[in-house]
């Protein structure tokens, strides 16, 4: 069995084992990552050698604690990171690469469409009718977008997003609201198969899912680096957040929203939770709390998500694609039938 795990940030990880008798057998640890003193590569693949083949990545990471000389340093990697791979070995987890992945950039869409269209790609790559995909987002309308557990009225005034012309809709992921300008905010989705994040935890899955975006923004000079759970983020303060949701075919929503603009004014004025937040350092600190893309690079939005697509195509391959007829017919009616009803916003009042 062979597995690899890329460390968010970090060094790759590379194990090769058997199994014999439902146990770890020929354990051997490699990868690019920095281990002194040399003793201590012997004395990991010793630890995992014998243990049982079902152990947990919590059992094997402790394993290998406790069997590391006093005066051991690792480097781009961590004992957690061992024991990921090794899970990924053992259940035949998928590589970025073992697949031909699609980009998608439509035009402007209405909020709610782009949930429906969240919701029905995830399940055409879940089936095997669609590709991995990767679709950036573009809004037709301002908006917040609340977490599927949220409640409606804690955290929006409704009144004043009347007053501002802000829709408010419900996605089917968790998480906390976001506030949506047009134009002012950069926003994609990932639709993946199970077996790309197989062997990880959710807080594993989040910060590999991003680490793509991570080397983009890097490379336009953003110190950015990703904040457990959810949060893309950077030493001048907070750049966005994700969200997942896993579906019953297997296939993984993984969606983002990064501040490339900002209102902090008006978003204080939208979400109440902002001014929970912020209440102690008054509505002057929301745009400190966010550093948004532009005041980072002094990039037009179009500059840096054009570095996005090329960053996701170099690393892993994409080809340019399309919504379906198919897709978007599917998507319109679970616009009408769920995401634009008031019986979804509200199912948490």
């Amino acid at each position: 069995m062979h597995g690899e795990y890329k460390v968010p940030g970090g060094k790759l990880v590379v194990v090769d084992l058997d199994e014999v008798h439902g146990r770890i057998a020929n354990f051997r640890l490699a990868g690019d990552f920095f281990l002194e003193p040399d003793s201590a590569l012997e004395a990991i693949d010793g630890a995992i050698n014998g243990l049982p083949v079902d152990a947990d990545s919590a059992t094997l990471a402790a394993a290998i604690r406790a069997s590391l000389p006093q005066d051991a340093v690792l480097l781009g990697f961590t004992p957690e990171a061992v024991g990921t791979a090794i899970r990924r070995s053992i259940g035949n987890a998928k590589s970025w690469r073992d697949y031909d992945w699609q980009l998608l950039h439509p035009g402007p869409l209405e909020p709610a469409l782009h949930l429906a269209l969240d919701e029905v790609l995830t399940e055409e790559v879940g089936a095997g009718r669609r590709p991995p995909t990767l679709r950036i987002w573009e809004w037709q309308t301002s908006a917040v977008v609340i977490g599927s557990f949220q409640s409606l009225k804690n955290e929006v005034d409704l009144a004043n997003a009347e007053k501002f012309g802000v829709q408010v809709v419900r996605r089917i992921s968790g998480g906390g609201a976001m506030f949506m300008e047009a134009g002012s905010v950069v926003t994609y989705s990932l639709y993946a198969p199970g077996d790309l994040v197989r062997g990880m935890s959710f807080a594993e899955s989040y910060a590999y899912l991003d680490e793509w975006v991570l080397t983009a923004l890097q490379s336009l000079g953003i110190d950015a680096f990703y904040q457990p759970l959810n949060d893309i983020t950077s030493p001048k303060g907070k750049i966005g957040g994700a969200a997942q949701k896993r579906l019953g075919g297997g296939a993984v929503l993984h969606h983002v929203t990064m501040s490339y603009d900002m209102d902090g004014a008006k978003m204080v004025q939208v979400l109440r939770i902002g001014r929970e937040k912020l209440s102690d350092k008054g509505t002057a600190s929301a745009a400190k709390r966010v550093d948004p893309l532009r005041s980072q690079t002094g990039l037009p939005r179009t500059a840096i998500i054009d570095r996005m697509k090329d960053t996701f195509t170099f690393l892993y391959g994409a080809t340019p694609g399309d919504i379906t007829p198919d897709e978007l017919v599917r998507a319109e009616e679970l616009v009408r039938t769920k995401f634009a009803t008031p019986e979804w916003l509200a199912r948490v009042p």
